[in-house]
């Protein structure tokens, strides 16, 4: 399955949310970038985990001393880097690196930011200094529930433990004080069948190796069941924790 992973996200490098249009209805008060800005200053060094193609750390990142941005897809980082040089930001640095096996420098972050990526809390408490923040945000096993429910699969669909408690439990295991864990509820409205369809094929929402195949009778019975004001709704359900060294 990491191969398979590794070769998605290599083959998706080229691409942005923005294109399928989507509008966003947040049903939970968590915001990682408020939380990010709030506990950051001109003197901060923060790492990102799971950068992809670094617009989401180009646009919305404070300007601190220092960012470095990471992931373990060298396209990724290709595109990251392309996204840089047209945003002419400063103090920001994206490099190759896997999550599982950190080459940072220890008690060196004011705060490690991880989205959407797996992580080692162990690996991320080394390189944050005393008192730094970790800010966590996640895909839960119940993220597009319905829809995998109609599929019989999905990202986490056969989990015996929600991602969420996993990735809790292990910050605790770390040995980090404050952890808080919080779910968070977004519906996503999409135009039209075609680009609901297009946006499954670019995501890993049901799984990795059937996601250029999809049986079209059972969308038809997920947009025939979620339309409303003609928009069609996708449930996604993540979850944020932040927790202090």
């Amino acid at each position: 399955m990491k191969d398979l992973e590794y070769e998605f996200y290599d083959n998706e490098k080229k691409w942005d949310f923005d294109e399928f249009e989507i509008t966003e209805e947040f049903l939970t008060n968590w915001d990682m970038y408020e939380i990010l800005n709030k506990n950051s200053n001109q003197e901060s060094k923060i790492l990102d985990l799971g950068t992809g193609g670094g617009e989401n750390v180009i646009k919305h990142f404070p300007n601190v001393k220092e960012i470095l941005a990471t992931d373990y897809s060298k396209g990724m980082i290709e595109t990251a880097k392309k996204n840089l040089e047209i945003s002419k930001r400063k103090n920001i640095e994206f490099r190759l690196m896997n999550n599982l096996d950190m080459d940072t420098k220890s008690e060196y972050f004011d705060i490690v930011v991880a989205r959407h990526t797996i992580t080692d809390p162990k690996q991320i408490y080394k390189t944050l200094k005393k008192g730094g923040l970790l800010i966590i945000r996640g895909v839960d096993k119940l993220d597009c529930w319905d829809l995998k429910r109609i599929f019989g699969y999905g990202q986490g669909y056969n989990d015996i433990k929600p991602q969420s408690q996993v990735d809790y439990e292990a910050v605790l295991d770390a040995n980090f004080k404050d952890v808080e864990l919080v779910p968070i509820y977004i519906r996503e409205y999409y135009k039209d069948k075609e680009t609901l369809i297009n946006f499954l094929k670019r995501v890993p929402i049901l799984d990795y190796s059937n996601i250029k195949n999809f049986d079209l009778d059972k969308i038809d019975e997920y947009v025939k069941n979620n339309t409303k004001n003609k928009q069609i709704i996708l449930r996604r359900q993540y979850y944020g924790i932040t927790a202090r060294k």
